[in-house]
């Protein structure tokens, strides 16, 4: 088991979260907001991901969700309001 694993089900046990974690989606997710939009992004969306499947969305809805927003943002983040 590795070094995130072993963190990630300490985490889980602390915080009574007894739902399994995706380690690899979750750093996928993390990928591609650091890449597709800026660093910072990366742990701001996987809290909005857990956030979502914790209100029950489907997690693999939820990641190709932010997988096709991530896609489609503009370089320099400059989004028309």
């Amino acid at each position: 088991m590795s070094s995130t694993q072993d963190w990630v089900d300490a985490v889980s046990q602390e915080l009574n979260v007894a739902t399994p974690v995706d380690v690899a989606m979750l750093l996928d997710v993390a990928r591609i907001a650091a890449h597709q939009v800026e660093r910072p992004a990366a742990p701001l969306t996987t809290y909005l991901l857990g956030y979502a499947v914790g209100q029950g969305m489907d997690p693999a809805l939820a990641m190709g969700k932010i997988t096709d927003l991530a896609a489609n943002w503009p370089p320099g983040g400059e989004v028309a309001k």
